[in-house]
């Protein structure tokens, strides 16, 4: 193919390729090295394609009458640049070094490619014929600002009004041609730099690699545009890859420059405005960099074990660097790698540290593989493509061999034949940003091709006003281009240059056919569609690996973050009464809730009463049917013989009133059991103490009597007042509208009401709380309600404890006695066991079961001492239930009062022997039928 390459003026004493073929004249400033060895590659060289008519098999095959593209015709011609980075950066001291054979060639020829095809075209910029002016810039930022400076010299105006040459005249100055535009660069520092150069000559820019954020800013590079999407599109979607995986804590590892910093901050950014994602370390690899700065690298991953998951915004050789540094680490497959599309689908970066890269999860601009380069990339020979000077270098480096004797190939290197082919005698396989590269030139000639349709409608070629528009106008046309690019994708650039977002994710794995290799999983197009179920993780992990900083709390567990990293945290448990409403809240449940088993909401606490089955209750309801079984038998037995002396002698009338009290305290035990309501409760409060007033009142009377009685007879004959039947159940029904006129005055203050109590057991484990449904009755209420009673009783004890000398043939006094002191007993040992468990959480039954029980045995002995006896005589032996002698009044008291008085003497004589002197021939064994002093109003006026 005939090409030529135009000498750079600034390579004074460096050879230069001419046109090549028969007959063709060399023009000035070129040398025909056609015989001549290959030439040493060199960064100062522009190629531009040609044609010549005369050659219908040149090139792509020449359009006919197109005029030959030689050097010194320069009508329907127009300049392109193209910033390439053939050679990797090299040590310091030195600008390149080693040569880049997929990044830099594949890319080199992809642009070449490209040309050929739209000067080939005849639809595409008719008539007019476009060239290149490749420069290297060795991957440096630096070094491309140097070179970019040849892209310009065209539009530089020199002052020559004072030179002149020895001869007098002025010199003459070979003006170098017009770049109309900019291809490349790859790396985005060196896009940056460079197209901080070309926007000052308004020379439009397209870089098809460059991805840095920093790039978008349409006001600092207004004539950059790109064909790649910016890396805020990519970084979003590894935002999106990070958090479907389930991962919140990462690093990041970013190569020193525009594109690893800026790349690295447009995540952290939109990290943060996603949330749930924490940065761990975020790590720099210098510029300049040795072994040892990636072993400190990896040494500070490891420092943050759980953040597995590491960003990486890098060039090849600093990941190469990554990977090697994990191998020594003997950390391989530990950390979980997810590439930009710097290393993308790639094998320069993980060539001969395969292992290491496993697992990996890399990004790469959708693309396709351009079947028409690969035909053409692998017919290529030394023969045939002396128009790229570095090709004779990629040769040697491809095939290992040694081509010229200035080669940096050892001397033991074999020779090389020239007639090994690409992709037979090498591996071969498409270089990524191919397809970028051949879209960026035909986004150039498609926006020439525009401008020159609409400013030179009536020429074909190159009008004078297309060649003064100027890039400005260029740059309009570029902006509003749109076509299928070579893969078949729309092509299109945004108001500020950049491509749109559409990204494919593969992942480096094992595959049983063609073993490891990069496997597609998913792609990115403002959305995320990630095939998870495609996914292989390192060391044989079945599940997703995790790359978190804390685990997640269980249920019921609150989060308590570190302060300045939200994605840690330390899990708290919400205990006792405490709910969770959200992941980091703990609050406390309204005081008749209890948490849910788990915690996440708030339920009612259930509520109890005492159930008639249970065993607190059982035991007072069975005491209580007892006793209110023996109370109407006593009752009925004493109505059935109410005319019967023995029945007499008791006093019926108080007799009643006392059965009647005994018969309520039993009757309060199932009032107390009964399920709380507004009328039971108001009967709890009649009745709770209205039982014992009824029966100590009664009891109180009696003993007054008898102490009345008694001591009126030891002053005078006469009977003491108010001891008639009338008089008793008078001063009886006194005492108990006492007790009645209390309640009455409680109602009026506190009306009856029910009320559910949680406070009684909201024990520590809110599983065992419960609220316990009962009487608005509070414990000070009880004792209230029970304490006249009690006043009664200790009354009624009192008078017993007087009248405890009175013979026991003549009155109840001692049974009466015996009853108030078990009575005054069992409510000793109610008290402490009322009030000590106040604070349990079985209040509610022991309390109720302590109440009823002793209501209980203080009307069984009542019942039992007072009753029983009679009871018995009344059925078992009647005979003894007869009428004896009358006796005056005067006579049963001073017959009682020598008793009382012989008492402390009768240990003088035998047992009972003062009794029958006193009783005169009364058998001792009828102190029943004995006409005691409760009886004598029967007998006398």
């Amino acid at each position: 193919m005939p090409w030529l390459l135009a000498r750079d003026p600034s390579c004074a004493g460096e050879r230069v390729l001419s046109l090549r073929g028969a007959g063709r004249p060399r023009a000035a400033g070129f040398t025909d090295l056609s015989r001549e060895q290959p030439l040493r590659a060199s960064s100062r060289f522009c190629v531009f394609p040609s044609r010549d008519h005369t050659d219908p098999g040149a090139g792509m095959g020449g359009r006919s009458g197109l005029p030959v593209r030689v050097l010194w015709m320069l009508h329907a011609f127009l300049d392109l640049a193209g910033s390439q980075e053939i050679y990797a950066p090299g040590v310091p001291g030195t600008p390149c070094g080693d040569i880049k054979k997929e990044n830099g060639i594949h890319r080199l020829e992809a642009m070449m490619y490209a040309l050929d095809q739209i000067n080939g075209d005849d639809e595409l910029l008719p008539n007019v014929t476009l060239g290149a002016r490749i420069l290297d810039t060795c991957s440096r930022d630096t070094y491309a600002l140097e070179q970019s400076l040849t892209f310009v010299q065209a539009l530089i105006q020199k002052d020559t009004s004072d030179v002149r040459c020895t001869n007098g005249e002025p010199p003459v100055f070979v003006k170098p041609e017009k770049v109309v535009g900019v291809i490349g660069a790859s790396a985005s520092s060196v896009s940056i730099m460079v197209a901080n150069i070309l926007r000052l000559f308004q020379i439009p820019q397209i870089s098809y690699a460059s991805t840095a954020p920093e790039l978008s800013d349409d006001r600092r590079y207004d004539f950059f545009s790109r064909v790649v999407p910016p890396d805020s599109f990519q970084a979003q979607a590894m935002v999106d890859i990070v958090k479907t995986m389930g991962w919140n804590y990462v690093s990041t590892v970013a190569s020193e420059g525009s594109y690893g910093e800026k790349g690295v901050d447009a995540f952290m950014q939109l990290s943060r405005e996603a949330g749930g994602i924490c940065i761990a370390q975020s790590l720099k690899i210098p510029h300049d960099h040795k072994s040892s700065d990636f072993d400190k690298i990896i040494r500070q991953l490891l420092d943050t074990r759980y953040a597995r998951a590491v960003i990486l915004f890098a060039s090849d050789e600093d990941i190469r660097g990554i990977l090697n540094a994990s191998k020594r680490a003997d950390q391989v497959g530990h950390f979980l790698w997810i590439g930009s599309d710097s290393w993308g689908a790639k094998n320069s970066p993980i060539q001969h540290l395969e292992d290491a890269a496993v697992g990996a999860i890399t990004i790469l601009p959708k693309r396709a593989t351009i079947s028409g380069f690969d035909a053409y990339f692998t017919s290529r020979t030394l023969e045939n493509n002396r128009r790229n000077v570095w090709f004779a270098e990629y040769w040697e480096e491809n095939f290992n061999c040694k081509l010229m004797s200035s080669s940096k190939k050892d001397e033991s290197s074999r020779k090389c034949t020239g007639q090994e082919r690409i992709g037979i005698d090498s591996k071969y396989e498409q270089e990524g940003k191919v397809q970028f590269v051949i879209d960026a030139v035909y986004a150039m000639a498609h926006a020439l091709h525009n401008m020159q349709r609409d400013m030179c409608p009536e020429n074909s070629g190159i009008c004078p006003e297309m060649e003064i528009a100027g890039g400005k106008k260029l740059l309009k046309y570029i902006r509003s281009v749109s076509f299928n690019g070579s893969a078949g994708t729309s092509v299109t650039f945004n108001r500020n240059g950049d491509a749109p977002g559409r990204y494919d994710l593969f992942q480096y794995q094992w595959n049983n056919v063609t073993g490891l290799g990069y496997r597609m999983i998913g792609q990115w197009t403002e959305t995320l569609q990630l095939h998870k179920e495609d996914m292989q993780w390192p060391r044989g992990e079945q599940e997703i690996p995790t790359s978190v900083c804390s685990l997640p709390c269980k249920t019921g567990e609150r989060k308590k973050v570190v302060k300045g990293m939200p994605c840690c945290w330390h899990c708290e448990p919400c205990d006792g009464y405490q709910f969770q409403p959200d992941e980091f809240t703990c609050k406390l449940c309204s005081y008749n809730m209890r948490p849910s088993a788990n915690r996440t909401f708030c339920q009612p606490i259930p509520i109890i009463k005492l159930e008639w089955h249970s065993p607190w209750a059982v035991i007072p309801v069975f005491l209580a049917m007892l006793g209110i079984i023996a109370t109407i038998f006593v009752m009925a037995t004493f109505i059935r013989y109410n005319d019967t002396p023995i029945v007499r002698a008791s006093g019926r009338e108080l007799s009643y009133v006392l059965l009647t009290g005994i018969f309520l305290c039993y009757i309060i035990t199932f009032l107390m059991i009964a399920k709380p309501d507004v009328g039971v409760c108001s009967f709890r409060r009649i009745f709770l103490g209205l039982g014992m007033c009824i029966s100590y009142a009664a009891l109180l009377t009696k003993t007054n009597r008898i102490y009345r009685i008694f001591e009126q007879g030891k002053k005078s004959v006469t009977p003491p007042r108010l001891i008639s039947p009338t008089s008793q159940l008078a001063i009886t029904s006194s005492l108990i509208s006492v007790q009645l006129l209390g309640v009455l005055i409680w109602f009026g203050v506190d009306p009856p009401n029910t009320i559910i109590d949680y406070d009684e057991q909201k024990t520590l484990n809110p599983d065992l709380a419960r609220g316990v449904l009962k009487c608005d009755i509070t414990d000070l209420q009880i004792i209230c309600s029970l304490g006249y009673s009690i006043l009664l009783m200790v009354t009624c004890t009192v008078y017993a404890i007087k009248t405890r000398g009175v013979p026991e043939n003549f009155n109840e006094a001692k049974p009466i006695g015996f009853t108030m002191y078990t009575t005054c007993i069992v409510w000793l040992a109610f008290i402490p066991i009322f009030f000590g468990t106040a604070q349990s959480a079985e209040k509610l039954y022991i309390q109720t079961t302590t109440l009823t029980i002793s209501m209980n045995l203080s009307a069984s002995v009542a019942l039992g001492m007072l009753y029983m006896p009679k009871v018995y005589v009344i059925i078992f032996h009647p005979e003894l239930n007869v009428q004896k002698r009358k006796r005056s009044f005067k006579a049963v008291v001073t017959a009682a009062t020598m008793s009382s008085r012989l008492s402390h003497k009768a240990s003088d004589r035998p047992n009972g022997e003062a009794k029958t002197e006193l009783c005169e021939n009364v058998d001792p064994s009828s102190k029943y039928l004995t006409p005691h002093a409760g009886g004598a109003e029967h007998h006398l006026s």
